[in-house]
């Protein structure tokens, strides 16, 4: 390794720690990792300047965190291996046109192992001052000049630190559960060097994983041709398995009934002996179960809400320790701790395995990865874990085989982790990186559609296929796998030509969702798709009979280090969607601007074939947005009946105001109005059960059961005049408002019906496709966060809580970002 004297190599404990940044006036992730100016004003010891010290007293005493070189789950940032735009250092201000990069150009600076001599010594003296953490720095608050000396920076921004006091390192695997602040303080992992390959962590303590809970026997018989067998119970669990599917198409599924019986009968075998009586399953009934099943299921419904939440309180104790793990000295969430619990396996379409027994996963299957030294987490009780190892390389706290495919099952870190961060984070970076040479890729591959070696010319042919219609490499399944393709593994069935290039794709793609296309082609592609399909071969035979993934893979390796197929699914999704978003009107509604991200979101969605079966209960959600629209448009003609009665002279004025109401029928007030008898009376006894719960814990007097009784006499009075036809609703304003407030209310109850008009579209157009799964693993997110702050539109509209933690690398970036 080449010695540097930036920051890479040095600890991160000799610099302030836990440093919480002000927001620079850009906030790119790219320019914060640069160093494009020649000299700084300021001797902070990293290119990006220190700004005010918050500290209270005259010193303050900090204890540094011992943070690992890097965390990166990855190869190497393409970041740093990108030419700077020619236009970026033109006005010296790098902040500002670091993020501005032409569609297909190169890609913005990104140097960030730029030796900084003149803080060299300065950092060597604070590494030998703050060496593990163990030390105490003393940082003086600085006079008003010298804090705006340091907040003008290199950058025209400067970095806010809020200095947090942690204990070095950690003592004890026990500093998991204690309740401090280490998880609450950001640690922003993208505005330091995390590059360096190799090792992930440093250090790693945790508890291990969650078993589910052991089975408890109900002992509930079934009948089997008409007599009742009680069950051992290791055949009366797995009974129970297929008991709590009855009622949906899963229990008669013919292949989920036999796979599951013949793991049954295994299961009898094993504890009942060879002369079980289970020899069909059709004879086999499983109601007397299920009746036990539902009425257990009932008995939870009705606990009340103080049951309910000691319950929970008693799950939260029991998984808090295994929630969160110690890296590098830093409190980090786990994803799913939990070992999956045994089950009858579904699958996804027509899996040929549904119906067989996920069997239960034992201690001794399971591997352990915690770091060297610390304490290895107690197996249960009478068990041993399968094995423990200590590889810093690898990211997952514990692994194990499931019994159904021998899938590898792994307990990672949580989405929002500085693990998983940084390995998004890189494949963003990877699939921008593809930008300034995606040209010369397919001049090459439309070159080679003509090349004489017809392995090449299959090549060509498929990264064709892959980079227009973004479609998976594909790998090739077993006789007991679900038949899934993707572009290597298509066969011919899967691909029909109609002259002159035309080519109909339909095959089943990843979890088994059809991918049917229609589309024109190159003429020189569909010429080659006819050549791989002339006889001997046929319809079952492959289309790329010499071409697999590995090899297109390692093709593309040559021509952009890192690439791979995937990576033009990653580009084509964030490319797409960024050139879909111009379609944003600037000056519409909050609501307007939506819907244009949405239908991006939509393009991507089909380019990507991200769909989904038509829900069960859309027509039931539709008529429930229809009912919405109605009621509002009912309320706005109460308005204006209301306004014309006091004040007449505004129809010639407000011509609107004679308008009828679409849908608002004589027929569709009475039942909207008795509907909302029913609602205010839910709504009464639940805020009536409320109000005394809360008088409870407040130890004060509860009110008594007539004023309940007297509120659901008023709604049977008014439910009662509405039947009879003599109830006049009231307008929804008060009785002394002023012309002006009817009108600005109409006006509200307008924009609203905007609103809904707008959603019920959004929601037709979204029925049969998933937008999720290409906001959350294909789309940059740091486009969304850019569109968010240029349109003014609140990102809790577009990311929810979950998003927002799992990027929080991505928000900082200014609304000029570009991809």
């Amino acid at each position: 390794m080449t010695i540097s004297d930036s920051e890479d190599e040095m600890p991160l404990s000799s610099m302030v720690a836990s440093v919480k940044l002000e927001k620079p006036k850009s906030s790119s992730v790219r320019n914060l990792v640069n160093n494009t100016s020649g000299s700084s004003d300021s001797d902070s010891d990293d290119g990006i300047p220190l700004a005010t010290l918050r500290a209270k007293n005259s010193a303050r005493r900090i204890k540094a965190e011992n943070v690992s070189e890097s965390d990166s789950e990855s190869d190497l940032p393409l970041s740093n291996k990108v030419k700077a735009p020619k236009n970026t250092a033109e006005n010296g201000d790098s902040s500002k046109a670091g993020d501005k990069r032409p569609k297909k150009e190169g890609l913005p600076p990104a140097n960030a192992k730029r030796a900084r001599a003149s803080g060299a010594k300065t950092k060597a003296s604070d590494a030998g001052a703050s060496k593990n953490g163990a030390k105490k720095v003393q940082v003086k608050k600085e006079s008003g000049a010298q804090k705006t000396a340091a907040a003008k920076g290199k950058n025209g921004a400067g970095a806010k630190i809020r200095v947090k006091t942690e204990s070095n390192a950690t003592d004890s695997v026990n500093s998991v559960n204690d309740d401090n602040d280490s998880d609450s303080e950001e640690y922003k992992w993208w505005l330091g060097n995390n590059e360096s390959e190799g090792a992930k962590w440093t250090t790693l303590e945790h508890h291990g994983v969650l078993f589910p809970p052991e089975y408890v026997p109900h002992g509930i018989p079934i009948s089997y041709a008409g007599a009742k067998i009680k069950l051992p119970p290791p055949v009366e669990e797995v009974a129970t398995f297929f008991a709590a599917v009855l009622g949906t198409e899963h229990a008669v599924n013919p292949v989920f009934q036999k796979n599951f019986f013949g793991d049954f009968v295994e299961i009898c075998k094993e504890h009942m002996g060879d002369k079980h009586p289970f020899k069909e399953f059709a004879h086999c009934d499983f109601s007397a179960i299920r009746a036990h099943l539902d009425d257990q299921s009932a008995k939870r419904k009705a606990m009340t809400k103080e049951e309910k939440d000691a319950i929970k309180k008693e799950r939260a104790a029991a998984e808090e320790k295994y929630s969160h793990c110690m890296l590098n000295g830093r409190r980090e969430k786990v994803g799913n701790f939990r070992i999956e619990p045994p089950s009858l396996f579904r699958g996804r379409g027509a899996h040929p395995k549904t119906g067989m027994l996920k069997k239960r996963v034992m201690p001794e299957q399971v591997t352990i990865n915690i770091g060297e030294g610390a304490k290895i987490p107690d197996p249960p009780a009478g068990h041993k874990w399968g094995k423990v190892i200590h590889d810093n390389n690898v990211t997952w706290l514990a692994m194990w085989k499931e019994n159904i495919n021998s899938n590898t099952k792994y307990i990672f870190l949580a989405a929002g982790s500085s693990l998983k961060g940084q390995s998004d984070m890189k494949k963003y970076e990877k699939a921008r990186n593809l930008v300034k040479c995606v040209d010369e890729i397919r001049a090459q591959y439309i070159k080679d559609l003509k090349d004489e070696m017809m392995s090449v010319r299959q090549r060509a042919t498929a990264m064709y296929l892959i980079d227009r219609y973004a479609l998976r490499a594909g790998n090739e399944k077993g006789d007991d796998e679900a038949d899934t393709v993707g572009c290597c593994s298509l066969r011919c069935e899967h691909v029909t030509l109609e002259s002159p290039n035309i080519v109909h794709f339909d095959f089943l793609g990843k979890d088994s969702i059809r991918y049917q296309n229609t589309t024109e082609v190159d003429k020189q592609v569909w010429k080659n798709l006819r050549l791989f399909q002339r006889a001997p071969k046929t319809s079952s035979d492959m289309l790329f009979d010499r071409l697999n993934p590995s090899v297109l893979n390692k093709h593309l390796q040559t021509l952009m280090p890192g690439l791979t197929a995937k990576v033009f699914r990653t580009y084509n999704a964030s490319f797409v969607f960024q050139q879909q978003l111009v379609n944003t009107p600037s000056k519409g509604t909050e609501a307007e601007k939506i819907l244009a991200y949405n239908r991006a979101n939509r393009q991507v969605a089909v380019l990507c074939n991200h769909q989904r079966a038509v829900s069960k209960g859309f027509a039931d959600q539709m008529a429930k947005v229809d009912d919405k629209l109605l009621a509002a448009r009912f309320q706005r003609k109460l308005l204006k009946e209301h306004l014309l009665e006091i004040a007449p002279n505004l129809k010639k004025k407000h011509p609107e105001l004679k308008e009828k109401e679409p849908g608002v029928t004589a027929s569709w007030i009475k039942k909207h109005l008795l509907d909302e008898c029913v609602k205010d009376r839910e709504k009464a006894t639940k805020k009536f059960e409320r109000d005394n719960e809360k008088l409870k814990e407040a130890r004060e007097t509860k009110q008594p059961k007539s004023v309940l009784k007297d509120i659901l006499a008023e709604i049977s009075k008014r439910e009662k005049e509405i039947r009879s036809g003599s109830y006049v609703p009231e307008p929804p304003v008060p009785k002394n408002a002023t012309t002006d407030k009817i009108l600005e209310k109409i006006e509200k109850i307008s924009a609203r019906i905007a609103n809904i008009e707008l959603e019920k579209v959004e929601k037709d157009e979204n029925k049969s496709t998933a937008l999720s799964t290409s906001k959350i693993n294909y789309i940059d997110p740091r486009i969304s966060v850019a569109w968010c702050k240029k349109y003014n539109v609140p990102l809790e509209k577009i990311f929810t809580k979950t998003l927002r933690e799992k990027f929080t690398w991505a928000m900082d970036v200014d609304k000029d970002w570009t991809f």
